[in-house]
């Protein structure tokens, strides 16, 4: 068969390689080199097979603005937000030969698997998404039938691996063949896809328009979703495969358009963002000890893989899934550098938000009959010093790089059946318990859910109210604490859950009472308990430390206190993996710190975003609230956030709730079944089916946990033969290398995600710095005047004296002034000032300043300058030189001049008792006569005024410092009187800034 026919026939029978025919990779030319030249085609949007799906951008953040922090929108990343068209050459029909003899890469065979960017084409009847890899250089391709029976998805995966040529020449030969209707035109270029779903009729296909990076663990790169796109894969209306379309199919797609993918969803296309980084590193470690020539599978964990249900239909069809679609998790994440004097430690923040039992605050409480409880979050904080990127040590050991430490902590709703009836009017519906179990068999199934994820014991932190006036918080007190008891009688008393309850809500509102102080004492307790995850080698017992049990805190909503009292935790156990990384000797930071200032404003924004997805509006507490700084400022923002929950709880968590419902798969449309938004209540759709009750054997009321849960975790040990692995490459193990430092790929620092991390430095005032008097240390407690940003506002040039001589003085150690001869900063002017003394001290990390130097006074002439504009700037100025001179004194020549005339005097002076000179007088005797003119002596007299001023001065009583109602009108007290109706003593003047 001539190549001609091949092309052809690849108009509608390409993808035969799934059936078993040859594949069109034997009939390509396998020659490398550079691709034929020609036109590219930009590829026309058919605009005729896809919905678009609105969106609301996130680019204008709703989390609180922090100083000095760039959007993730303000600065493009290295491969910018959109992904770009892989560009396709027309090449002439001579050189596509076939080559039967040619060897092409399998999927798999030299970790060749992983794609980073994907272009669609489409022609009438089918789409070929192509996918490339990050450095473009392999390219795979999979085929998508737009034909196929309405519910059906036809996918056609193709495992080779192909050259950028070979790609070329493949889409060309697929062009030539679907010239008679249309040829193939580009769809749209993605970051990746979500999976397929379908409502009524045929399936779509959901797509990553837009991405920007968020975080890097390992040299892995995690991205938040910035755009999506809804492709439909029924064929155009105009071509003769036109489907029948259902009347509500087009309302469907609107609620699934209520769901904003561009806020808050996350992916990765090498780290597994679903598990903690314990759970990855062991898994990686457990598999070389099993097959170290078979790499880990991703083995994603459900619970907060949110498009699981778009995964399902390709899963079924498809050998590599996660190959081509990508799993996203629902939550919060975010990356920052704490620099310790050159030595950068990075800070992420990673929350997941699991899929079970997900809704909105009023609609979903408590738990389910499958254990899962609403609001359940898992937050993780990775703590790893960047001396090192990846997760391996030099050796090579492999994953056991000792920089990386974590500690995981959990919130979830009450393990109760209870609800809340919101539609009323009132902000704080009753609470009711819907139903009483006398084995608390939802608190079981949840606790040993937590036991099989993080281990025991579970610390449980309850901040609901104890006293009320009606009771509300307090009835879940009871309950819980109830369920608790039944449970501990039945688990080894070294397993027991480990129950704390607090009224942190009345603790509060005490003046007694220190809220702060009460929750590090439970802190401190929580870390003895749990312990925190510490890489390293695993032959050496101390170096590695794993964490046993997690800390799981709740109120009543899950989001103000319990947002607080995780950060108290997080803020010790960030002390704690300073320590273990060898930053600091001691466990604990203090407050006020840039350290603690950058973590507050880390778990502000995670506490912000995770009470949006499930209260509708930020934290309406923060840390400032508990803290009781700053009251009156937050009093107005509380209020308002109130608000705004109460609004978006009363008029928009319905429909939330329906787009949940159906993105998550919890409704599929059925014919003859309800519609969705017909439902009178989502009940049944988050609850096991009573029918199959049955069929299922009922759990113990007395073993209800797994004994295999309670172990104890270990990290699994390092191969002992190591020079098996030195002979295979790194990128066998883990990729790392290329999606990191991108070889070949020509950038720049603004747009490296590393430079563009928020950071401690950014609030350093950098005047400051320059000046040497600012500690650049994190760990230091800042002053007030000390938090300056860099976004401050400048001041005008009225205030460039004040800034001029804003001036640090520092007290000297004993050893400096030793030392130290002479101050040289002189009052005089400039022109008559010496030059500064040798023996002038250099403090250490301190940069001497002249002070009058900075404080000299522009030049009238100059540009830009300007004079003070009235006498009480002058007034100030030389205020400031008067303290500034009083603190560093100094003798200038004319002074040392003037003091010599001064001891040189003579003592003895005759007394004057005549007109007639002194036979030999002194020079300054006769300046003063000769000052004194006659004119002036005859001018002297005294009026009757003066006199009887005088004579009153004169007057003194017996008790001098009493003043009594008739001193009152004398002038000598007249500051006093003033004094007496409310005004100063002194003259007020302008205060230094």
């Amino acid at each position: 068969m001539s190549f001609p026919d091949i092309a052809h026939t690849l108009g509608d029978n390409y993808g035969a390689m799934a059936d078993g025919s040859p594949n069109i990779a034997e009939r390509l030319p396998a020659e490398e080199g550079r691709e034929a030249s020609g036109s590219s085609t930009d590829g026309e949007d058919a605009g005729q097979g896809g919905v678009q799906v609105p969106h609301l951008s996130n680019s204008g953040s709703s989390l609180p603005n922090l100083p000095a922090r760039e959007s993730r929108h303000d600065m493009e990343s290295e491969e910018g937000f959109t992904a770009k068209a892989y560009k396709r050459s027309s090449s002439p029909n001579s050189i596509m030969l076939g080559n039967r003899g040619a060897q092409y890469d399998k999927v798999g065979e030299d970790g060749i698997s992983k794609m980073h960017k994907f272009s669609v084409y489409e022609t009438a009847s089918r789409f070929f998404l192509v996918g490339a890899d990050v450095l473009d250089r392999k390219f795979r391709i999979l085929k998508i039938d737009r034909t196929a029976d309405t519910g059906d998805l036809n996918l056609a995966e193709d495992d080779i691996v192909y050259t950028k040529k070979e790609m070329n020449q493949l889409l060309n030969a697929v062009d030539d063949g679907n010239k008679s209707s249309g040829g193939l035109k580009l769809r749209s270029t993605t970051w990746g896809v979500l999976g397929f779903i379908r409502f009524t009729g045929d399936y779509y296909m959901l797509l990553i328009t837009k991405r920007s990076q968020v975080a890097m663990i390992g040299g892995h790169y995690i991205y938040q979703i910035d755009g999506t796109e809804l492709v439909s894969l029924s064929t155009p209306s105009s071509t003769r495969f036109k489907s029948d379309r259902h009347p509500d199919e087009a309302r469907f797609v609107a609620i699934l358009s209520n769901i904003d993918l561009s806020r808050s969803f996350y992916f990765s296309y090498s780290y597994d963002i679903t598990h903690t980084l314990q759970h990855n590193i062991s898994r990686e470690r457990t598999s070389l000890l099993h097959d170290y020539l078979k790499p880990a599978s991703m083995s994603f964990n459900g619970m907060f893989v949110w498009n699981q249900h778009l995964l399902q239909p390709a899963a079924q069809v498809l050998k590599n899934v996660y190959d081509w679609c990508l799993p996203i998790m629902h939550g919060f994440v975010d990356q920052a550098t704490l620099s310790i004097y050159g030595r950068s430690v990075y800070i992420t923040i990673i929350a997941r938000r699991s899929r079970f039992f997900a809704g909105a605050r009023f609609l979903k409480r408590g738990a389910n009959d499958m254990g899962y409880v609403a609001n359940d979050v898992e937050t993780e904080q990775i703590v790893s010093e960047m001396l090192t990127t990846s997760f391996h040590a030099p050796g090579p050991k492999l994953y056991a790089n000792p920089n990386y430490t974590s500690y995981v902590q959990h919130r979830g709703s009450i393990p109760l059946f209870w609800a809340q009836d919101s539609t009323g009017v009132t902000p704080k519906p009753d609470i009711e318990l819907s139903l009483i179990d006398p084995f608390y068999g939802a608190a079981a199934l949840h606790f040993d859910n937590l036991f099989e994820r993080y281990g025991s014991p579970v610390f449980v932190i309850n901040l609901v109210k104890a006293r009320e006036r009606t009771p509300r918080e307090s009835i879940l007190l009871r309950e819980y604490t109830k369920a608790i008891e039944y449970l501990n009688q039945f688990l080894p008393a070294e397993k027991k859950i480990l129950y704390k309850a607090w009224d942190m809500s009345r603790a509060s509102k005490s003046r007694d009472q220190d809220v702060i102080g009460t929750l590090e004492s439970i802190a401190e307790e929580v870390l003895r308990t749990t312990r925190f995850f510490h890489n390293g080698d695993s032959r050496d017992e101390e170096s590695v430390k794993m964490q046993n049990g997690v800390a799981r805190t709740n109120c009543i909503d899950c989001l103000d206190r319990t947002n607080a009292a995780q950060f108290v935790i997080g803020k010790l156990a960030l002390g704690h993996q300073l320590h273990a990384l060898g930053i600091i000797s001691d466990t604990s930071i203090e407050y006020d710190t840039d350290a603690v200032n950058l973590f507050t404003h880390m778990y502000h924004d995670h506490g912000d975003t995770i009470a949006i997805q499930y209260g509708g509006s930020h934290l309406v507490n923060t840390m400032e609230t508990y803290r009781k700084i700053n009251q009156w400022t937050s009093h107005s923002r509380d209020m308002v956030e109130s608000f705004k929950r109460y609004y978006n709880n009363s008029f928009l968590d319905g429909q939330r709730q329906e787009a949940y419902n159906l993105f998550l798969g919890n409704y599929k449309f059925t014919l003859g079944q309800p519609m969705l938004w017909d439902l009178s209540t989502d009940y049944y759709l988050h609850h096991s089916d009573p029918r199959a009750w049955s069929t299922k054997n009922r759990r113990s009321y007395t073993d209800w946990y797994e004994p295999s849960h309670l172990e104890t975790r270990r990290m699994p040990a390092l191969p002992h033969d190591d020079r098996l692995l030195v002979q295979i490459p790194l990128e066998f193990f883990d990729d790392y290398w290329l999606e990191y430092y991108r070889p070949l790929a020509v950038s720049s620092f603004q747009k490296i995600f590393s430079y563009r991390m928020n950071s401690t430095l950014r609030y350093i005032p950098f005047k400051s710095t320059q000046e040497g008097r600012y500690d650049l240390s994190p760990f230091r407690v800042r002053s007030g005047s000390e938090h300056e940003t860099p976004e401050k506002a400048r001041p005008d040039d009225d205030a460039i004296l004040n800034n001029a001589l804003h001036v640090q003085f520092r007290t000297p150690s004993h050893a400096e002034a030793v030392g130290m001869t002479s101050f040289s900063v002189a009052s005089n002017p400039a022109s008559s000032r010496p030059a500064p003394s040798k023996a002038q001290p250099e403090w250490p990390g301190t940069a001497y300043v002249d002070p009058l130097e900075s404080a000299k006074v522009p030049d009238q002439g100059s540009k830009g300058a300007k004079s003070p504009k009235d006498k009480s700037a002058i007034a100030q100025w030389t205020l400031n030189q008067f303290v500034v001179n009083s603190l560093n004194p100094s003798v200038t020549s004319a002074e040392m001049d003037e003091y010599g005339r001064y001891i040189s005097h003579p003592l003895n002076l005759p007394l004057v008792i005549s007109s007639d000179a002194p036979p030999t007088p002194s020079l300054d005797l006769i300046g003063y006569i000769q000052s004194a003119s006659a004119d002036t002596l005859a001018n002297w007299h005294s009026t009757d005024e003066d006199l009887a001023d005088f004579l009153e001065f004169l007057d003194v009583g017996d008790d001098p410092l009493t003043v009594t109602d008739a001193d009152t009108p004398k002038k000598r007290y007249k500051a006093y009187r003033q004094w007496l109706k409310g005004k100063s003593l002194f003259k007020q003047s302008r205060v230094d800034p």
